[in-house]
């Protein structure tokens, strides 16, 4: 298995733990928009948008922009790399708290 996607499964096992939580994996294909984060989420009502990375990977100049613009607006954005994956359970579960 790729290190994107088993990194990608560690992230929606996490998320499906999480109380007052839906998510949902955008699937890119040729109908869909270019530069959509991996997975949208729903946490305790604040919208969380997450572009999966691997190790080595690189975000976009397109999927950087969507992430400010989310960030922009009100909601949380992430490019994240599994070496960010502690902080990002961390800011998770403070937002279940409220």
């Amino acid at each position: 298995m790729a290190a994107e996607k088993k990194f990608e499964n560690e992230i929606k096992k996490f998320l499906s733990e999480l109380p007052k939580t839906w998510f949902y994996k955008n699937w890119s294909g040729p109908y869909s928009k270019s530069g959509i984060p991996d997975i949208i989420a729903c946490v305790r009502g604040t919208f969380v948008a997450i572009e999966v990375k691997a190790p080595n990977g690189r975000a976009s100049e397109l999927q950087k922009r969507n992430i400010r613009l989310i960030q922009e607006s009100g909601g949380v954005g992430y490019i994240l790399y599994p070496k960010d994956f502690s902080q990002f359970k961390k800011d998770m579960k403070e937002l279940i708290k409220g």
